[in-house]
């Protein structure tokens, strides 16, 4: 029932005609009703005259969101011709009055919805006095056809919402995808000019280290590439889902890290108290804020080592990346670049904080993260 529901509201959204049309037979079909029935024999018996005028009033839901209020306009004057001239059975409820209410409610601007409403307040007191003059049926006309107001009303707002909710994730994820360009692209690309410029050096002193530079600057280009093939093929989605591979985590540190090694720069990897297994997101953060805190180094520090430590200690998760290099003003901040927002950004997703300074002593840099530890996720883990 619920997969029938599904592909149900699919259909509306991809062809809004094949609901309007479906709508408008469903109400035909209410309005059948009264004229299968058999009637009284004191009663004149339903004419063929009296159903088509019927079905004349019903035929307008069919554009009724192309244009709601000439549609209000035309289902009033065939049911008042109805009412006038033709002796037809009566109805249990207004359907096509309550159905076109109620779009108007929640399609239409402001001035339609108030125009509808002052029409209304004419209409409904005039058909209640052409049928029983009661004020009965004039209370209950009325109550049911702000009832459908209301739920106009109330479709709109969560419509409403529910676009808004899907701005702001669709924020979220543009959001991603640059923090995930930037740190791909970023590395790599400081790796291989680092790489690059080193190059003609070596050929000169060392060739032999000249051809683990070009070794190196080709390695870390592939890589690049590959994560940026698996970015891309999530997000085309004309040849079917792309194969989902998963975000590189702890275990892929250490490569991240003898590629830095090869540019030159001196890294320590220290998991003293390590973390242990992470879930899957949290390892993927780690990873790229390690990854992004080195490109940093590269770019900007001139420095000759860095230490990277992981550790746990008293339900925080701590990563810090510290170099020996020319400090913060070899930093670019949130003013300069985004790679130190992004790192923010990263380690808050996660409810945790980033911090960036002066090394111990003042002297280097050092960026250091705190992640608390959900007990939830650890288990999961």
């Amino acid at each position: 029932m619920r997969n029938w529901w599904q592909r149900a509201r699919l259909l509306g959204e991809v062809n809004p005609w094949a609901v309007d049309i479906g709508l408008t037979l469903l109400v035909q079909a209410a309005m059948t009703m009264p004229f299968v029935v058999p009637r009284p024999p004191e009663v004149e018996p339903a004419t063929w005259p009296a159903y088509g005028l019927t079905t004349l009033t019903v035929l307008p839901l069919v554009w009724r969101r192309r244009a709601p209020f000439t549609v209000l306009l035309a289902i009033l004057a065939t049911s008042a011709l109805y009412k006038l001239a033709v002796e037809g059975p009566g109805q249990p409820l207004p359907y096509t009055g309550l159905v076109i209410v109620y779009t108007i409610a929640s399609l239409s601007p402001p001035r339609t919805r108030l125009a509808a409403a002052l029409l209304l307040i004419v209409a409904v007191p005039a058909s209640v006095w052409l049928n029983t003059q009661s004020a009965r049926e004039l209370t209950f006309s009325l109550f049911v056809f702000a009832a459908a107001y209301v739920f106009g009303r109330l479709t709109d707002a969560r419509q409403r919402a529910t676009l808004v909710e899907a701005e702001r994730a669709a924020a979220r994820e543009r959001a991603r995808i640059a923090r995930e360009m930037h740190d791909i692209l970023s590395h790599a690309v400081s790796l291989m000019i680092v790489q690059a410029e080193a190059g003609p050096l070596a050929v000169r002193a060392a060739p032999e280290k000249a051809e683990a530079a070009f070794d190196a600057i080709s390695e870390t280009g592939r890589d690049a590439m590959a994560q940026l093939r698996r970015m891309l093929g999530v997000l085309r989605e004309e040849d079917g889902p792309a194969p989902r591979e998963p975000q590189p985590g702890l275990d892929a540190i250490p490569e991240l890290l003898a590629r830095v090694r090869a540019g030159g720069l001196d890294v320590t990897y220290d998991t003293a108290g390590g973390p242990g297994p992470l879930p899957p997101a949290l390892g993927a953060t780690v990873h790229r804020i390690v990854q992004e805190a080195l490109t940093n180094v590269v770019k900007h520090a001139a420095a000759r080592t860095t230490a990277v430590r992981l550790g746990r200690a008293a339900g925080l998760l701590t990563v810090t990346v510290t170099d020996d290099g020319r400090g913060p003003r070899g930093v670019r901040g949130p003013s300069g670049g985004h790679g130190l927002i992004g790192l923010r950004e990263r380690a808050a997703a996660h409810g945790g904080t980033a911090v960036t300074g002066p090394g111990p002593g003042g002297r280097g840099f050092e960026v250091r993260v705190e992640i608390p530890l959900d007990s939830v996720a650890e288990v999961r883990s």
